[in-house]
């Protein structure tokens, strides 16, 4: 399929840093090869898995050449860098990545300059025309649908508010935006810098009435992180009933970490939509969840290389936005008056994982 069409259907609606895979061999215009590389944070994450899962599907149906690279784990920007200068040598035609941090900027920079051409998913670069474009969720309004359902579910009780972010020592669009999503979605009068994460006040009102922030945790974006930053902002104050996580497997830590402190009744909301995240909001472990779609992406991603190295037809930007969206949907288990949303079964039919 090629570009043109996967970006209308899209309007309705592993391996370390040293190892690679391919698959596919040859495809595009005439006889020229197009090899490619994705290049995920991590090979570990569920979301990360069905990444590389749905790029070699595309790869296969297009008959391309992909190596799948990824970093270690969260943060590891070198494994990245790593990856990008081995598809530079290979004379690859382009990359797709979803960029760990503004670490890998020169290294994407270089890549261009050799003219791959270089698409993000998922993690818009910072800034966002470090790359020729981005296939990504619209993570600020992820970030403002889970708010908004937050605000509406407390029915005017004191927010008290534990935010399990990814970083503390790194900036990461996908971070700040989901954080601040939120908590512009909760209706803070002040959030403060839109890029940087704490700044906002500790105390001041929501939409509902008033709030207490007990404080930001980097968690790496992982259930171990998720585990411990919950135990920690619990030690801070045991009265938290909402907590914003950056993704599912955070979600989970931190849901395993209240259980363990006999919480009950907390708010956790999420970002993701994969298999095991809409079951967790179907059993109540979740509240709502925003779900991306991570297939989209990276098909959108392979057909729009193969395109401009058939035609020189780059695709462009969603109106409005510095990225194109590919969509998020809010899964909840208890709808509310006031807030859109899909139930369970809307998200496991179109959940990933």
């Amino acid at each position: 399929m090629g570009v043109a069409a996967l970006m209308a259907l899209s309007a309705c609606g592993g391996s370390d840093s040293g190892d690679t895979s391919g698959t596919g061999s040859s495809g595009g215009g005439g006889d020229e090869k197009i090899a490619i590389s994705l290049i995920t944070k991590d090979s570990t994450n569920p979301f990360f898995v069905a990444m590389q899962e749905g790029a070699k599907k595309a790869a296969a149906d297009e008959g391309i050449d992909i190596t799948i690279a990824s970093g270690k784990e969260e943060g590891d920007d070198q494994g990245q860098i790593d990856a990008i200068e081995n598809a530079i040598t290979a004379q690859q035609k382009g990359i797709l990545i979803t960029p760990m941090s503004t670490g890998v900027n020169d290294a994407i920079a270089k890549a261009r300059e050799a003219g791959l051409f270089v698409i993000a998913l998922d993690t818009p670069t910072d800034p966002p025309d470090a790359v020729d474009i981005t296939f990504a969720t619209d993570n600020r309004e992820a970030g403002k649908l889970i708010g908004q359902y937050a605000a509406a579910k407390l029915g005017g009780e004191k927010a008290i508010i534990a935010l399990l972010d990814i970083f503390d020592d790194k900036v990461v669009s996908v971070d700040y935006n989901r954080d601040q999503g939120f908590l512009e979605g909760m209706g803070l009068e002040d959030i403060g810098d839109p890029k940087t994460l704490g700044d906002e006040p500790k105390t001041g009102k929501y939409s509902g009435g008033d709030y207490e922030i007990v404080g930001n945790v980097a968690t790496g974006a992982n259930e171990e992180g998720g585990l411990a930053g919950m135990e920690t902002l619990l030690s801070k104050n045991p009265d938290i009933n909402v907590v914003y996580t950056i993704n599912e497997p955070t979600a989970a830590g931190a849901a395993a970490a209240l259980k363990a402190a006999g919480k009950e009744g907390v708010i956790i909301v999420s970002v993701d939509g994969g298999r095991a995240g809409v079951e967790a909001v179907q059993n109540g472990t979740i509240a709502a969840t925003s779900q991306q779609y991570p297939a989209k992406m990276v098909s959108l991603g392979v057909a729009a290389i193969i395109e401009i190295v058939k035609s020189g037809t780059k695709p462009e930007n969603s109106p409005g936005l510095d990225f194109f969206n590919t969509g998020v949907t809010l899964i909840a288990n208890e709808p509310i008056e006031g807030v859109e949303s899909k139930d369970p079964q809307f998200g496991l039919d179109n959940a990933w994982g």
